[in-house]
């Protein structure tokens, strides 16, 4: 969740009177912060998880699973014993876009011990029994990415509103669903104002045997006359054959898993966000969990590109449908999506894996530069600042910047990307950290944990082992584009390199003079073509015999390295274990398992409409698999195999 200041926030109108102030001042502070803290180092790699739960109100008598919007109150309760120390030692409470949705994540840091590693899951199920003690005898929370009927016909929050809000405007969202800190309603309100229109999310709907041909979708209002933006879906904003959706809610309410790792230093920080940065794409397909979206099946498996276009503020001009006029640059990308520069000093960064083309200021990179930052992180940092600031609060407008970052996280927190670089926050003992934000929250706390521990061993992999994952970075996006899809844990193929460690790399370096092309300002080679190549995520996460060994053989080489006890090694082994299988397809992704379930549902008509009985009873199957019940779960094993969570 980003920055959560108190204040009035400005209308667009006002606000983006100030918006060169902010960017101005938001570069100073991050000056500041730089040289104050370049040289900072911590003892070791410190690390954390943050899980996003739905808090679920059921109605068991009209069979109806409904987000509970009592969330603030029970966070009032959580957050009390936090401050009393009572458990925030354990766990801490923030929360998130939706006011139906809690943010847990542990109260200290893990450390850099194996024994850490095996402390995650504990912690997880400890949060999950912290939060029960407080909620309503019809209440639960579940870790699933996204609501299957949110914005769906009928009843789906308790207590029930109108989707009549002025923020939004949406034809399917009420504002009530919104986190009611000022920054959360002003953001929708906000990025729909800046962009001139709705938000369009548009994503493909799953064809079922009985699914009308072409599909127009029926349950989108057609003649209210609320706002003037109601026009907008029958207009064009809402396609055939896809789903329709139209605010920030349906993105910014989806949930995630993600893992923040601070650094020793800045050095390893930046190393750290390249290297993380390819398996994105690669993490987001196996962890794939959100198949459905306002009551209907899709043909996608995750929830990236939803939320990309949920929070998409580029104006016409800056999306390039028309020449630029009142706007600075033409931008290729919403501000949620994948990374677009690699910025480590590492020497094992040639040029050319930064091939496409980074808009930035040129003026903030300039005043960067000048100012002591090297040029890739310049550029980083002046990319972040093409864009407007979203919320002003009027009594922050004017700051310290020696004492204040509110202006440069301002920003900052509203770049939501793949990877975030994260510079430590004032007067704080906090290091450099980056964000692994693109995995999709699983169904129980073992699934969770067995992601987190696999992605903190591959940094052990990446810093002790100093292996190389370096592509370009057009393979990056272009593995984030297949990533949605459907299966395509097992049917797509990805982009990744073939020699992980440089005594094994082959190809030739930057300094050749054969085939070079001009990319975004630096000389590329097209030798580099011989660095890496396509694989299935079984081959990138299991090896494919002698050619490439795969990223657990990498992880089993670290944990022998260190000479583990057995109890400790046989813990992290069972992680290892399932990651392997949900690679190799022994074990489903969780969007496969929901569709399997949603589609063998004695009262799905295989018309892709998930009424609202068949949510109740999948919502209702989801918790009994997280409580650890066995029987009487459809297909627990294609998903669980024999793991006892």
């Amino acid at each position: 969740m980003g920055l959560l200041s108190l204040g009035t926030p400005l209308p667009w109108e006002e606000a983006k009177k100030h918006n060169d102030h902010v960017r101005l001042h938001g570069i100073n502070q991050f000056l500041t912060l730089y040289h104050k803290l370049k040289h900072k180092r911590t003892a070791c790699l410190l690390w954390g998880d943050e899980v996003e739960y739905m808090v679920i109100a059921y109605d068991d008598e009209n069979k109806n699973a409904k987000l509970s919007l009592s969330v603030f109150d029970l966070l009032k309760e959580l957050q009390r014993d936090e401050e009393n120390h009572s458990i925030g030692r354990y766990v801490s409470w923030r929360p998130e876009f939706g006011r139906y949705m809690l943010e847990g994540t542990p109260g200290k840091p893990y450390g850099n011990t194996m024994q850490d590693l095996l402390e995650v899951e504990p912690n997880m199920k400890l949060r999950r029994e912290i939060a029960k003690k407080y909620m309503k005898p019809n209440e639960v929370a579940v870790t699933v990415t996204s609501f299957p009927r949110l914005g769906a016909p009928g009843v789906f929050t308790e207590p029930h509103y109108e989707p009549i809000g002025d923020a939004s405007r949406s034809l399917f969202l009420p504002d009530e669903i919104i986190n009611p800190h000022a920054r959360f309603p002003t953001l929708a309100a906000n990025i729909r104002k800046r962009r001139r229109y709705k938000v369009a999310i548009n994503m493909p709907i799953f064809r079922d045997k009985e699914t009308p041909k072409p599909f127009i979708d029926p349950t989108i209002p057609r003649n209210r006359n609320i706002f003037p933006e109601d026009k907008e879906a029958e207009q064009g904003a809402a396609l055939p054959d896809h789903i329709y959706m139209d605010a920030m809610g349906f993105g910014m309410g989806c949930s995630c898993l993600q893992i923040t790792f601070q650094a020793c230093n800045i050095v390893d920080a930046r190393l750290l966000y390249d290297q993380l940065a390819t398996m994105g794409p690669i993490m987001l397909a196996l962890t794939a969990a959100a198949p459905a979206y306002r009551g209907y099946l899709s043909d996608v498996d995750c929830r990236w590109n939803v939320i990309a276009n949920s929070v998409d503020d580029r104006t016409p001009e800056e999306r390039g449908f028309i020449p630029l006029k009142n706007d600075r640059f033409i931008i290729n990308k919403s501000r949620y999506d994948s990374i677009d520069s690699y910025i480590s000093t590492d020497e094992r960064l040639k040029p050319e894996y930064n091939d496409i083309p980074l808009i930035y200021d040129e003026e903030i990179c300039t005043k960067l530069m000048d100012n002591g930052i090297d040029e890739l992180l310049a550029r980083h940092i002046a990319h972040l600042f093409i864009r407007d600031p979203l919320v002003v609060f009027e009594e922050l407008l004017n700051q310290d910047d020696e004492v204040s970052s509110d202006h440069f996280e301002n920003l900052q927190s509203t770049n939501w990307q793949t990877m975030r670089f994260k510079p430590p926050p004032p007067n704080s003992d906090i290091g450099w950290r980056v964000e692994f934000r693109s995995m999709e929250v699983q169904f129980t706390d073992f699934e969770n944990a067995a992601f987190a521990v696999f992605i903190a061993l591959l940094t052990r992999v990446i810093m002790i082992m100093r292996s190389n994952f370096y592509i370009p970075i057009t393979k990056v996006d272009e593995n984030m584009r297949r990533a949605h899809k459907r299966d395509a844990v097992l049917k797509e193929k990805f982009w990744f390199r073939k020699q992980l460690f440089d005594h094994n790399d082959s190809s030739t370096s930057s300094n050749g003079v054969n085939g070079t092309t001009e990319v975004n300002g630096y000389t590329s080679h097209s030798t580099v073509v011989n660095e890496y190549t396509e694989m299935t995520i079984n081959e990138i996460i299991n090896g494919n015999g002698t050619e490439f060994p795969g990223l657990i053989s990498l992880i089993n080489n670290y944990l022998d390295l260190i000479d583990l006890d057995k109890p400790t090694r046989t813990g992290l082994n069972k992680y290892l274990d399932f990651v392997g299988k949900r690679a190799n397809g022994t074990l489903q992704t969780a969007a496969t398992w929901m569709r399997e379930f949603i589609r063998s549902h004695p009262n799905y008509n295989h018309d892709s409409v998930i009424s609202q009985e068949i949510n109740y009873d999948l919502i209702k199957t989801i918790e009994r698999m997280q409580k650890g019940e066995v029987a009487g779960i459809p297909n627990r094993e294609k998903i669980l195999g024999e793991i006892q969570v």
